[in-house]
């Protein structure tokens, strides 16, 4: 038996992607985020679970006056692989380039990076597809530490991450210039692996979690906004959990 990465429960070969095309995706993502996805397959009835972590969190206050937990998720214990096509996990092999509405544009290795101000800081996550992961810590260097040594022009109003393969995802620098707002290598003293976006990713936990940019090569700072993969793709620019904004 095992877990895949919707949290769901398995005991055979198949996957969630396999139970998502037998459904419509919208409606899969809706019983999902709402913690009552049962689904029979071959046999078994899947689900997804952790009633318990959920009631708790429910009932938790953020020190901002929200809900610890927003609308529409379920507590999961640890991080679940959502896809994607994967960068190197070689820290050798990991450069960032941080440019665009800037007076420096700079490029830096792996090492340089995590010894540029580093810290470490508790945030929560929370996934499109219903699932939050709380209390994780999370180790690397906040993205307003890197607009500050590139010089952030003030004509600068939006960041782009890049990632491997073109992928890209959009946020306000508003939004990046939050404290918990990092470029992350480690949670809770462990590396990612490959799956999570090993060896480097982007963390943004007040947006649903595919704005975390996974194999990050770049941080691009922009004028205009510029919609990233999702988001040309049917879901919200925005993202905020709280206001259940998936689905632009």
């Amino acid at each position: 038996m095992s877990i895949n990465r919707f949290g769901v429960t398995m005991d055979d070969d198949n996957t969630v992607d396999e139970i998502a095309k037998r459904m419509e995706r919208r409606e899969f993502i809706k019983k999902a985020g709402a913690g009552t996805l049962l689904v029979a397959l071959g046999g078994g009835l899947y689900r997804i679970a952790s009633d318990d972590l959920t009631r708790k969190a429910r009932a938790e206050v953020r020190k901002d006056g929200k809900p610890r937990l927003p609308p529409g998720q379920k507590v999961l214990q640890s991080l679940r692989p959502m896809g994607g096509q994967s960068g190197s996990p070689n820290p050798k092999d990991f450069r960032l380039r941080v440019y665009g509405e800037v007076d420096k544009e700079f490029t830096v290795g792996y090492d340089e990076l995590f010894k540029m101000d580093p810290v470490k800081e508790r945030a929560d996550v929370h996934c499109v597809t219903g699932w939050s992961m709380l209390g994780g810590l999370w180790s690397g260097v906040r993205v307003s530490t890197l607009a500050k040594r590139a010089g952030l022009k003030r004509t600068a109003n939006f960041v782009i991450f890049e990632s491997a393969h073109g992928y890209t995802a959009n946020i306000s620098k508003r939004e990046a210039m939050k404290p918990n707002v990092m470029i992350v290598n480690a949670l809770d003293g462990r590396p990612f692996a490959k799956q999570h976006g090993a060896p480097v990713r982007s963390l943004v936990p007040d947006r649903y979690f595919w704005k975390s940019a996974k194999w990050i090569t770049g941080i691009r700072f922009v004028k205009r906004d510029a919609p990233g993969y999702w988001e040309t793709r049917g879901y919200h620019n925005i993202a905020n959990p709280w206001k259940e904004q998936r689905y632009g």
